[in-house]
């Protein structure tokens, strides 16, 4: 019986921490401005070490 109780109530608190989760990612999500910029510096990175070398 009190195991019954502990699984249904770690499963709540799973789904609950997932829900969260999920939430937390969608609310501080980087803008695609953002993401293209800085891939944009790392590419300009690589090959100004490439040509140095």
């Amino acid at each position: 019986m009190l195991a019954k109780i502990w699984k249904k109530l770690l499963l709540g608190i799973l789904i609950i921490a997932c829900l969260f989760n999920v939430v937390n990612k969608l609310v501080h999500k980087p803008s695609l401005e953002k993401e293209l910029q800085s891939s944009a510096q790392y590419v300009e990175q690589l090959n100004e070490n490439e040509s140095k070398k």
